[in-house]
């Protein structure tokens, strides 16, 4: 038998057991970013643009496409997932600083106007996450406006 046709081998049944073992799914029950919402009160524009465009990667809950029931793609959702809720999770906004809130919602902003966010490859495939313009600069005045609340806040601590 030849090199490759065991290297191909040995990949397919890997590729086979990586069905069978796959990460666990990003999904809370209740109202995960309720904390958040409350606190911050998103106008109902910037709501939709956040449960569309950002609380699949950046919460306790995340609506998954059919395909994430392939591996090795469910494996690459999910390092997408976690990296997400590491830079930003809106589902442990209560058990951040102001001095922290005020910092994400500053990175928000910027990731937003650099064109960073949301990522090339979730608008791929999610057409309603793609950014117009006006909700771009919605969601960037949200969070300039919500951050002069945490830096006030942040004084006062």
């Amino acid at each position: 038998m030849k090199i490759a046709k065991k290297i191909a081998i040995v990949l397919l049944v890997i590729l086979i057991g990586m069905q069978f073992y796959r990460p666990d799914k990003n999904m809370a029950t209740g109202d995960y970013v309720s904390a958040f919402e409350t606190e911050t009160q998103p106008g109902p524009e910037v709501q939709k643009v956040l449960e569309t465009t950002c609380y699949d990667c950046h919460s306790d809950n995340t609506v998954y496409p059919w395909y994430n029931n392939i591996a090795p793609i469910s494996y690459w959702i999910d390092g997408h997932i976690e990296e997400g809720k590491e830079h930003l999770d809106f589902s442990d906004w209560a058990n951040y600083s102001a001095k922290k809130k005020d910092h994400k919602l500053e990175e928000l902003v910027e990731e937003i106007e650099e064109g960073e966010m949301p990522l090339k490859e979730y608008t791929w495939t999610h057409q309603d996450a793609r950014l117009s313009e006006d909700q771009r600069k919605a969601l960037m005045d949200w969070a300039t406006k919500t951050r002069a609340l945490y830096q006030i806040a942040d004084q006062q601590e």
